[in-house]
């Protein structure tokens, strides 16, 4: 029988099935933080149990973290103080490993698990997030879960599964200059809907995706959960080991291990005429900047384009009209030269070395426009300490960009890092929902580059017609 990958992987990892749609499936590896653990940990206490194996679970503290770049960070809001302390708590407790409120490698669970090694191709990976999609970028099956199989995976490292259905979306061709794989996804959005991919594991193929770097591999995958995917693969490639063995120092360094490895992995790819219920093409040419302009990731257009007019009837046509009325836009309008008080450059899905390089090169000698608030956060220490090393934080400091340290940050606002209430943000994350970044403030979801030249020019504006 021809097997797509994501049904190699899953049946690869099936305890046992249960019924034509459930499995009970095995996970490599169970990424916990702070606000999805707590009732978790206290349904395993009140049954009397411990993590049945501790050592394939990983915390880190991070979405209520704040980033002020103070010597020490101290959270000082009591109830996020308590689900820090409560987290180290049950860590110690249980013996799972933990990236505390001052660890110097701590981080979005999302940037520090690929890059200290935790991920490699053919694994299962669950979290209480939703974009633990991201990990399909090397060729793993992860997706988020709730609070209450959080308890579940702890005490059994398994997770009763229902089976999902498989998606493929090819894209041929080469991103135009100015592009990125932020513009790609939120195209892909906006094309297929916010639902449709609701059901699904999206397995991305074509030249277009064998040419994208690892890391611009994690941001799209990372964002195909907000077309409502389950997941997302992407078959591993000679880019995916690099990046797997260039972090994974122990597996490098061992030669009957790593080719082990590099045999299994070449097995990670969907047979030849595998059946996909729903396939989709596009043309990378085709790729703009893109820039939403509502309240959901699929209401997005290229820069160039004026603001929509509702379409539609019923549910469609209401919903666009409340965006634009919390947005405060106009239809017909151009977004391109729309003013933004705030940029924020940051999150799991554009908080990388290669995303701040990014932002670093557009910047260049320019300075942040007068009146613009601009924030980077480093997904990670790692990437702060490298992003330190290169230069980057230097030249952005220099530019009048505020340098914070690590943390999910103003992408959800559960810190201290939150917007005013009218506030309008050019943000690199990946939700524009009402009241997502702090209550009443609008966000434009845009790639790196592009928030890059919204801080510098105060206004969203298209990053090709800025010379680096």
């Amino acid at each position: 029988m021809r097997k797509t990958l994501y049904r190699k992987l899953v049946d690869s990892h099936t305890v046992a099935r249960l019924d034509d749609d459930n499995v009970l499936l095995f996970a490599d590896l169970h990424l916990m933080n702070e606000y999805t653990s707590p009732q978790a940990f206290a349904g395993l206490q009140e049954r009397g149990l411990k993590a049945l194996m501790p050592r394939l679970n990983v915390a880190t503290v991070s979405h209520i973290i704040p980033t002020h770049p103070d010597q020490l960070r101290v959270i000082r809001d009591p109830a996020s103080a308590l689900q820090a302390s409560n987290l180290k708590r049950n860590c110690d407790f249980h013996g799972i490993p933990l990236f505390d409120t001052n660890d110097a490698m701590q981080g979005i669970e999302h940037v520090i698990s690929p890059e200290h090694g935790m991920i490699r191709p053919g694994m299962v990976i669950i979290c209480g997030d939703s974009h633990t999609t991201t990990y399909g970028a090397l060729g793993a099956l992860g997706f988020g879960i709730g609070t209450t199989e959080v308890e579940h995976v702890l005490a059994t490292q398994t997770l009763v599964y229902r089976m999902a259905q498989d998606m493929r979306i090819v894209v041929n061709g080469r991103l135009p200059k100015g592009t990125t794989a932020k513009d790609l996804v939120l195209m892909i959005i906006r094309e297929i809907g916010a639902q449709g991919a609701r059901g699904f594991v999206v397995e991305y193929a074509g030249s277009a995706i064998d040419a994208l770097s690892a890391e611009a591999r994690f941001t799209l995958c990372n964002m195909t959960v907000e077309a409502g995917a389950r997941g997302a693969l992407i078959a591993p490639d000679q880019t995916t080991i690099d990046y797997v063995l260039r972090h994974s120092p122990d597996l490098a360094s061992n030669p009957a291990w790593r080719e082990q490895a590099l045999a299994h992995w070449a097995t990670l790819k969907s047979d030849d005429g595998a059946a996909f219920e729903v396939e989709h093409v596009f043309d990378a040419a085709a790729v703009a900047p893109y820039v939403t302009w509502g309240t959901s990731p699929d209401q997005a257009i290229p820069v160039t384009d004026v603001i929509p007019a509702p379409e539609g009837e019923g549910t469609q046509r209401i919903t666009a009209e409340r965006a634009l009325s919390y947005t405060k836009l106009q239809p017909g309008l151009p977004i391109d030269g729309l003013p933004v008080q705030h940029v924020f450059i940051g999150s799991c899905t554009n908080g990388r070395i290669e995303d701040l390089r990014a932002v670093a090169e557009v910047v260049g000698d320019r300075k942040v426009a007068p009146g613009v608030r601009a924030m980077v956060v480093p997904g990670s220490g790692a990437v702060r300490a490298q992003a330190e090393a290169e230069g980057i934080a230097d030249r952005l400091i220099a530019a009048g960009f505020e340098w914070r340290k690590p943390g999910c940050s103003m992408c959800l606002a559960m810190n201290d890092d939150v917007l005013a209430p009218g506030t309008r943000c050019a943000s690199t994350t990946n939700r524009n929902f009402e009241g997502r970044q702090g209550r009443d403030a609008i966000t434009h979801l845009m790639s790196p580059a592009m928030a890059a030249a919204a801080a510098i020019t105060g206004t969203i504006t298209d990053v090709r017609k800025i010379a680096p």
